[in-house]
């Protein structure tokens, strides 16, 4: 599902109904999520609504596509996305050692 071609690049925030309406899903089903998912956590105002910033609705995209488009239940759809920011992690450290590896052998050149 491409996001980008339907965001309003000027928007902030976004309602639960935009969002539900984004994927095609009901509001309870995305309420249900925010309680089932941990990475779902969208801003409220001082009335306790929902608002949706474009960074919350891609944590959703990530669970729609798990549930809805991949078949996964609700505890694989947890693992995968929880596999996915500890490969995610590694990868970073690993990025990580390569710079000082490069930083070194920068430093040993004449």
């Amino acid at each position: 599902m491409m996001l980008d071609d339907k965001l309003d690049d000027l928007k902030r925030y976004y309602s639960i109904g935009e969002v539900a309406e984004l994927f095609g899903v009901s509001r309870s089903l995305i309420r249900f999520w925010e309680a089932e998912f941990d990475n779902i956590r969208p801003q409220k105002n001082v009335k306790g609504e929902r608002r949706y910033t474009k960074a919350t609705i891609e944590q959703i995209r990530c669970v729609y596509e798990l549930v809805k488009e991949r078949g996964y239940t609700i505890q694989g759809a947890k693992q995968a996305l929880k596999d996915r920011r500890e490969q995610e992690q590694r990868r970073e450290e690993v990025i990580a050692q390569l710079q000082e590896i490069r930083a070194f052998l920068e430093r040993l050149k004449p």
